[in-house]
């Protein structure tokens, strides 16, 4: 096995805990194990721990518009090491960074395709807006990723996503791994978050609008005429204060604790406390969490949409539902609330579901096509790259009525 010096750029890591900080950190700590010399470059955050292995922090700047985001201020000061292979996470300024460097120095560039980033276009003011006009963010995406040599994506879904968009790369796919060890060793919270003689449901996340918990709320609110209920969130963001008047207004405000973030290192307690994993983001490439909650012997109730499709076993592991129905949510929760020894099937099969995919193996995976995109580059004819895509200038002028 070939041993990489290789960098892993990403915009968001810890202390922001979400789906792509956990897949970096798992990747970074497997890739060490197996002896390469792996790095994260991420923003510099304020929170961040003074001495993190394998971390190099880019100086950075606020982000005004996201609570404790940063944007990096890239700086080829601050790199450790001359990399052999750039693995980029995010489309943005570190990941346009790492970009540059692999095209400056004929590095091979392997690049995971993360999320719907139309999605997450209101994040940018005016964005969205010009998004739907202009088409700008598959455009983008499209320049960024035709640039790489391999693309990995976490689920077919994804890689039809990213071949919507008119990449042209090989597309891999490579889910993220979970770390089965570290969910089992966390310890059980005390005390427990629940109150004691309630039916235990969690949901994990970050509290953006994409994330659609106002529609677990409802759900939430439909099961507690019936069961009674209580709901650990975990997670923190934006729409806090939104939901938090939402669950005033449904009722509920004493059914729901908004917990906060929790380290990954402890998670795992707090998903082996739980009966039930509610889940309603359309959103999600692979929706990692709820693999770890199966993981954890925890069966799920989600919509069905984008990479959540590939992460339950409809009838065995939990169950879904369409897109924003939280009437139909609640309904196959109750099943499962009312029937303890089909929540207990549907937990050992959640169980052996999940646990096949290892941090370990999931490396390895990845590694190989660390191989391939040396292969490419060696024996691909240089492409000829065209500029990143700039807008019509009619595309805005001609829209009818004006503004």
């Amino acid at each position: 096995m070939r041993l990489y010096r290789v960098g892993l750029f990403t915009d968001v890591y810890f202390p922001n805990p979400n789906g792509v900080t956990t897949s970096v950190y798992l990747l970074l700590r497997e890739l060490r194990r197996m002896g390469h010399e792996a790095w994260v470059i991420a923003p510099a955050h304020p929170e961040a721990p003074e001495n993190e292995e394998g971390v190099a922090r880019v100086p950075s700047v606020a982000y005004p518009f996201y609570e404790g985001q940063q944007i990096a201020l890239p700086s080829a000061r601050h790199l450790p090491t001359e990399f052999e292979l750039i693995h980029t996470h995010t489309p943005l300024t570190l990941g346009v960074w790492g970009l540059r460097i692999a095209r400056n120095k004929n590095l091979p560039h392997v690049s995971t395709f993360h999320t719907h980033y139309e999605k997450y276009a209101h994040y940018v003011p005016g964005l969205a807006f010009l998004d739907k006009y202009t088409g700008i963010v598959p455009r983008l995406a499209k320049a960024f990723y035709n640039r790489v040599e391999v693309v990995i994506a976490p689920t077919e879904p994804v890689k039809r996503l990213a071949e919507s968009y008119g990449i042209e790369r090989p597309i891999r796919v490579i889910p993220t791994g979970i770390d089965n060890r570290l969910l089992e060793e966390a310890p059980l919270p005390s005390p427990s978050p629940w109150p004691e003689g309630k039916r235990r449901l969690i949901t994990v996340g970050r509290l953006g609008k994409e994330k659609s918990f106002d529609v677990v709320l409802k759900t939430v609110a439909e099961l507690a005429k019936e069961e009674d209920v209580f709901l650990v969130h975990i997670g923190e963001g934006p729409e806090l204060p939104h939901l938090e008047a939402l669950a005033k207004e449904l009722g509920i405000a004493d059914r729901v604790l908004f917990l906060g973030p929790v380290p990954y290192r402890r998670i795992g307690g707090y998903y082996r406390l739980a009966e039930l994993f509610l889940f309603a983001s359309e959103t999600e490439t692979q929706g990692l969490v709820i693999w770890e909650a199966q993981a954890m012997g925890v069966p799920v109730v989600a919509v069905g949409a984008e990479g959540v499709l590939e992460g339950v076993e409809d009838g065995k592991t939990g169950f879904l539902v369409p897109p924003g129905d939280f009437r139909a949510l609640a309904e196959k929760a109750l099943e499962l609330l009312k029937d303890e020894e089909r929540r207990r099937r549907f937990s050992l099969q959640a169980r052996a579901f999940a646990l096949k995919r290892s941090a370990e193996t999931i490396a390895e995976q990845i590694v190989a096509l660390y191989d391939e995109a040396s292969e490419i580059l060696r024996v691909e004819p240089r492409r000829l790259i065209f500029p990143f895509p700039r807008l019509p200038r009619s595309s805005l002028e001609d829209r009818p009525g004006g503004f």
